[in-house]
C-alpha cells in the first residue's frame, strides 16, 4: 500500500487534552431552534411515512437546516466530529426521539444499512452478550469496555435516550494525530500500518465471501487519509487457517496505536446527557466507550440509538474499501424498520 512519509496538516489532527477544555464541538440548541425540531416531527407524523423511507423533505427545516449544513461541514472536513446538545427529552417518547434523530441525519447523509437484517436504525443497549465467546455477538451488546475503533461508513451517529448508573463515557480521538504521531516517532509502524490486515465479517458474509475481508488501516486516496480500524474484528479473524499470522511489527504497530488513543493527550472524553446526538466522522476519528454499570429499572438503562450515514463529501473511496461497503449495498436491498421491542432488539445481529 502507498505510504507517505509526511505529517498530515489538518483541523483533523487535535488533540484531545487541548479540546477538553473547549466546547467547539458542541452545539447548543436554542428554543427557537427546538420549536423548528417539534414542527419537523409533526410535519413527519401528520405525512405517515415511516422509517426507512424519511428523507430530507419530509422532515423540513428553515434556519436550523442552513445551521446542520455548517455542522454537516465541521464533521466532513473539519474536526471530524460534533455533540448536538439541548432537545428536552422527557418530551418525547423513545419512538419519537428516534424520529427527530433520523430526521436530523437526513440532513447529514443517507442512511446506510447495519447489519445483514436490514436494521437501518440500531440500538446501543447492553443485551447480555459475550464477545469472546459469541463471534456474532458486537460490543455495544454489552456494557463493557469498547476499545477505540470506526465503524464501516462515512459518519457514525449516537443519539443518547437513557444513560448509564455508572460510566459509559463516549471518548473521541483523532486518527490522523495518532498518525502524525507514528510518522514523526515511529514511520516504521505508520508504515505498517499502511499495509494489510484480514478483518473478521464476524458471521455477516454473503454467499461466496470469505468470512474476512482485508484492508489496510490507514489509506492514502487523492491527497486525504482513510482510517479503517477495529483491532477486535483483526485478532478474531486469526481463527481462520487461511488468514497470514500477525506479525511482531503488526502486533507492535496495532499496540502503538492503541497506546496513543488511550493517551491522554490524545483521547477526548465526555458524557452523553439524555438527548444528545453525536456524530463521528469514521475515517479521521476512532471512537470509543468506558465500561458501565446499568439502571435496575429495566426502563432506564442505558440506551443509545445508532445511525449509520454516507456522505457525497466521500463520493470517491479508496477501491480497497468498496469490498466492505459492497456488504452495506446487499443489506440496504431489504430495508427493515426499527422496533422498540427488547425481544427483537436482542435477536437481531448487529454490528
Amino acid at each position: 500500500m502507498n505510504f507517505e512519509r509526511e505529517i498530515v496538516a489538518s483541523r483533523s489532527a487535535w488533540l484531545g487534552q487541548e479540546l477538553q477544555a473547549s466546547d467547539e464541538w458542541i452545539y447548543r440548541l436554542g428554543d427557537d431552534e427546538v420549536a423548528e425540531i417539534d414542527a419537523a416531527l409533526r410535519h413527519l407524523k401528520t405525512s405517515g411515512q415511516q422509517i426507512p423511507h424519511v428523507g430530507r423533505d419530509d422532515f423540513p427545516l428553515k434556519r436550523f437546516a442552513r445551521t446542520l449544513r455548517l455542522l454537516r461541514t465541521e464533521i466532513e472536513s473539519g474536526l471530524g466530529f460534533m455533540l448536538i446538545r439541548g432537545m428536552p427529552r422527557d418530551r418525547y417518547s423513545a419512538e419519537d426521539m428516534g424520529l427527530i434523530f433520523w430526521g436530523i441525519g437526513a440532513h447529514l447523509g443517507r442512511a446506510r444499512a447495519q447489519n445483514a437484517q436490514g436494521d437501518m436504525l440500531g440500538h446501543v443497549r447492553d443485551m447480555g452478550r459475550d464477545m469472546k465467546k459469541d463471534m456474532h455477538a458486537r460490543g455495544y451488546q454489552t456494557a463493557s469496555l469498547l476499545p477505540f475503533h470506526n465503524d464501516s461508513c462515512d459518519v457514525v451517529g449516537l443519539c443518547c435516550l437513557e444513560t448509564a448508573r455508572q460510566g459509559g463515557q463516549s471518548v473521541v480521538a483523532s486518527s490522523l494525530a495518532v498518525y502524525n504521531e507514528l510518522v514523526r516517532t515511529r514511520p516504521d509502524l505508520a508504515q505498517t500500518l499502511c499495509e494489510s490486515f484480514c478483518v473478521d465479517r464476524r458471521g455477516e458474509e454473503s454467499a461466496g465471501q470469505k468470512p474476512y475481508y482485508v484492508t489496510p488501516i490507514f489509506v492514502w486516496h487523492k491527497g486525504r487519509m482513510f482510517n479503517r480500524y477495529n483491532r477486535l474484528y483483526i485478532e478474531s479473524a486469526q481463527r481462520y487457517n487461511d488468514v497470514p499470522r500477525l506479525s511482531k511489527l503488526q502486533v507492535e504497530a496495532l499496540d502503538a496505536m492503541d497506546r496513543l488513543c488511550a493517551d491522554r493527550r490524545f483521547r477526548l472524553e465526555m458524557n452523553l446527557e439524555r438527548g444528545d446526538m453525536q456524530f463521528v466522522n469514521n475515517y479521521v476519528v476512532l471512537h470509543s466507550r468506558t465500561a458501565y454499570h446499568d439502571q435496575a429499572d429495566e426502563t432506564r438503562k442505558r440506551h443509545l440509538l445508532r445511525l449509520w450515514l454516507s456522505s457525497s463529501a466521500f463520493a470517491d473511496y479508496p477501491r480497497v474499501l468498496l469490498d466492505r461497503y459492497d456488504d452495506m449495498d446487499r443489506w440496504l436491498a431489504n430495508p427493515r424498520p426499527p422496533s422498540y421491542s427488547f425481544i427483537a432488539m436482542v435477536e437481531a445481529t448487529t454490528h
